[in-house]
């Protein structure tokens, strides 16, 4: 089963040359191991999702042109926006692809 991603959530992007540590703003009520729970409005380049540092496409810095989450939560949402998981993937419009490797908590809080 997925698990909920938090605030502080480690994000990979496969064409970036470091990590990414992902930040909640879609909602701020909501929480897992006393952290906000991730929504699939949290996508935003350099405010929820902070650059790979260099990107291997472009040659340059990396600019975050994220499209849209998939792999998110089908049942459960917040403010009517589906929770992302440890599953889920994001598409950069630059041609990388964004996953998690690490859901950004320690407690277990599997989706149904």
């Amino acid at each position: 089963m997925p698990n909920k991603l938090t605030q502080d959530a480690v994000l990979f992007c496969n064409k970036g040359a470091k990590t990414s540590i992902l930040k909640v703003t879609s909602q701020s009520f909501c929480r897992a191991a006393n952290k906000l729970v991730a929504t699939e409005k949290d996508k935003q380049p350099e405010i929820n999702i902070p650059n790979f540092w260099s990107c291997s496409i472009t040659q340059s810095s990396c600019n975050p042109a994220p499209i849209k989450w998939k792999k998110t939560a089908e049942k459960d949402a917040i403010n009517n926006f589906k929770i992302l998981t440890d599953a889920s993937t994001c598409q950069c419009a630059t041609g990388g692809k964004i996953t998690v490797q690490y859901k950004g908590h320690d407690e277990i809080h599997e989706i149904n």
